[in-house]
Parts: structure tokens; sequence; C-alpha cells
């Protein structure tokens, strides 16, 4: 994937360079002093010393700030097109602005569903004229996402899908998985699943642990996941197809991951960053809004996923985005959707890990950036790096700021959030897509 210097439509647009001075930046996972940053042309034009020696248009102060390659969210809920009650291109894309994201994958579930050509040039078109971040399509790997007959995965590739899934829904078999993934190994494209096996889910909703025991809920078992698991990766390893396991729960899950990628597997994975941060435990009170699919489970999940991202075994972190309008969370825990509007808040969430000496701050950078470019095959040297002649998608922000997420400080549509009137750390200052603003934004 080969990021373009044109900027997006909504950003906004600063005429000759912008020099940041001040700030720390990341770069091949640690953190180097950069007391300059110039930007010419939707480019990194220099950094360090050089920097200051060259003539600006705009200089911006960044003191005590760092400078991160923008963020990549690999499961994004746009809500477009379709779902306009829950947000839309421009609102979800200025929430991921807000949040530091420069680029996101937009799910396939959308309203018609992306399972063609037509609806991928639909979403192309709608991001060219309202988006503020990159928008890379996600398009279903059957028909409907019903999980029965096969899409056109090559007309799907050719309109510019980024990878094939099937969103969060099963198929609805074994052989339809496996003529999935040698259809998909001919074309050399990318599958990115969320392991489930739905007769062991059935109608469940919460962990199958102490909380649902305790409140009478109706629970996923940890087998739901892991044995989808096993038989994905199995079916990779037949077919050789790259396979990308979205949004592991379980502690059982990363030793399975570990080992395939032992064994040579072409295998990649991501968590939701509310995996990492939450547990069962968030449902003791009944709140709807940590509904989530997969199910949040025990500490002792919390930690092993926590350790996979530590050690490399988990590649991203995603932000597993769904805004919802109220009436879709107020509704009793098991009849409330599920999902969380989760995007502005991943870095803060991500910084309180830090904080809690779980992760360091490069391990947390490289799950945002590196890791989430090299399962799409982005080359981290070429577009992520911070070197002269790098596209200049970038965020920059203070870690020691802080801030707290409610309706003044919220964009995304979604009310949903994981996180409400609570200080929290990190404060995106600006978040720079081919060199223009995309945060702070000009829209209302």
């Amino acid at each position: 994937m080969k990021l373009s210097s044109r900027p997006p439509a909504g950003s906004v647009k600063i005429m000759g360079g912008q020099l940041y001075r001040g700030a720390t930046a990341t770069s091949a996972g640690a953190l180097e002093a950069n007391p300059g940053l110039l930007i010419k042309n939707g480019r990194i034009a220099a950094l360090g010393p050089d920097a200051l020696t060259q003539a600006a248009d705009e200089t911006l102060m960044a003191e005590n700030c760092i400078v991160s390659p923008g963020f990549l969210d690999l499961c994004c809920n746009l809500r477009e097109p379709g779902n306009s009650q829950k947000g839309n291109m421009s609102s979800e894309t200025r929430a991921a602005a807000h949040g530091g994201f420069t680029s996101v994958c937009a799910a396939p579930d959308t309203s018609p569903v992306n399972d063609s050509g037509a609806v991928t040039n639909l979403i192309r078109d709608i991001a060219a004229s309202r988006a503020l971040v990159r928008v890379l399509p996600i398009g279903a790997v059957t028909r409907g996402l019903k999980g029965e007959l096969l899409s056109d995965m090559a007309g799907l590739q050719k309109a510019g899908c980024v990878a094939l899934g099937n969103a969060s829904r099963g198929l609805s078999n074994a052989r339809v998985l496996r003529r999935c993934m040698s259809y998909a190994q001919t074309f050399g494209l990318t599958l990115m699943f969320s392991p489930e096996n739905q007769a062991l889910a059935a109608d469940g909703y919460a962990h199958d642990g102490l909380v649902t025991t305790r409140l009478g809920l109706l629970g996923i078992p940890e087998v739901a996941e892991t044995a989808a698991v096993m038989e994905m990766i199995l079916l990779a390893q037949e077919t050789g197809v790259r396979l990308h396991l979205s949004q592991l729960s379980c502690a059982r899950s990363v030793d399975m991951l570990a080992e395939a990628r032992q064994r040579g597997i072409r295998v990649t994975a991501d968590v939701a960053m509310h995996q990492l941060a939450f547990t069962e435990d968030a449902l003791s009170g009944f709140d709807s809004r940590f509904h989530v699919r997969p199910p949040l489970r025990s500490e002792s999940d919390r930690k092993a996923l926590v350790a996979g991202v530590r050690d490399g075994v988990i590649d991203a972190i995603v932000s597993q985005h769904q805004p919802h309008e109220s009436a879709a969370k107020q509704a009793p825990l098991a009849a409330s959707e599920p999902g969380l509007s989760s995007i502005e808040v991943v870095l803060s969430l991500g910084l309180e890990r830090v904080a809690a000496n779980e992760l360091s701050l490069p391990q947390l950078l490289r799950a945002l950036t590196a890791g989430p470019a090299a399962v799409l095959g982005q080359s981290a040297s070429s577009n992520l790096g911070l070197i002269a002649g790098a596209v200049a998608d970038l965020c920059i922000f203070n870690p020691d700021q802080s801030w707290s997420p409610g309706p003044g400080t919220l964009v995304s549509a979604g009310g949903n959030g994981p996180v409400l009137e609570r200080s929290m750390p990190g404060v995106v200052c600006y978040t720079l897509v081919a060199g223009h603003k995309a945060w702070p934004s000009m829209l209302p």
C-alpha cells in the first residue's frame, strides 16, 4: 500500500512550509530528541537541527510533545453508507483525527454491504469528498456477509479494497472458509476474520465466567474463540493464505498464535484497546456500554493480551470503533447492540497501560503504527518512518496533558464511549495527513 501526498477533502490546507519546534520524535521503536520538524508539500522536508535552519511560513511550538507516525486502525465502523443515525463519514473520520489516526480501515458491514466493486467505489467517492483521514475499504468475503456464497474478491481488490473479511459474522461452515482462503491466496489477498464458533457462542453476550454466573447472564465460552482460531490456523497452513485474526480476546488464542508463527504459518493478529483496559467486571452494573463482541473476559486473559502486544505476538491494537445512537445502548443489556465508540480514547487508554508499566511507549506506538502497516503490506521505512521525504502523516501529542472525554470534548456521533467524565492522559495536539491539519479541524 502506497500513501499519497494528496490531502483528504476535509483537512485544513496550509500553504508553504510548517515548522514544529521542541518535540521529541519516535522512530524505529525508540524515542529521540528532535528539536525541529519541517514539512513541505505534504512530506517531511527536514528533521532535527537542519529543520531549524530553513525558512517556513508557519512555526508551531510543540514543547513536551511527541511526534509519531500517524496511527493506522485496522477495524473502524464509519457508518456510511447507511446507518446515518449512528454516524457518518464526516463525523467518524473527524473522531479518528481527534484520536491521532491518519488512516482507518472501513469495515465491510455497511448498507449496502461492501461486497462489490460498485460499493467500494461509492465508499471511496464519499471519502474523497468528506473524510478528514485516509479511508481504506475492507471488502466482504461473502455476498451480503451471509457466510455462504463468495463475493467477487478479484473485483473488490481491483476497486481498492486493502483486505477482505466478514466483519464480525461467521461463515456457514469450514468448507466455505477453505474455499475463501484458497481463492484469496490465488490473488495474494489478506483475509481478516474475527474467530468465533457461532454454534458454541449461541445466544451469549458476555464472557462465560464469574460475572455471568453471579448476574445470570448468557455467556460465550472461551472455546468459542479458540476452536475457531485453531480451525483458521490449520486451514491457513494448508492453503498458504495471508490470515489476519481480528480482535482476539483469550489468553489461549495468544498461545496458539505464537505456536503457529513458530511453525512458519503466515498469520497476524490484532486486539481491541478495550480488551487491554477492561475485563468482565465492567458488566457488573449491567452497563450496556460494555456489551461488546468478542466479550470482555477475565483479568488473566487481559494480562495475556497485553503481554502479546508487548512481545510482538499481537501485531496491532485497533479501536473496533462502533458508534451507536443512544437508543441502541439504553435497551436492557441482552437487547442492546454490541460495540463502543472508542477511537478518540485509544491513545489515552494505551498511555494508562504505559503508566501501569504494562507496556512501554515505543511498544504502544509500534502497535498503532508499524504493526498494522505491516499487516497491510505497507513498508514502514517508506511511509511510516520519520525520515526526510516520507509522507507527512503524523500525530503530535502531549502525553503529560490530560483531558476528560464527554459531550463537550468527544466529536463522534456515538455517545457510547468506554470512558466518560474521567481525567485521561494524552492530548492530541495535531493530526497531520499529507502535511495538512486533520485535527484540529475547521468543521463545526
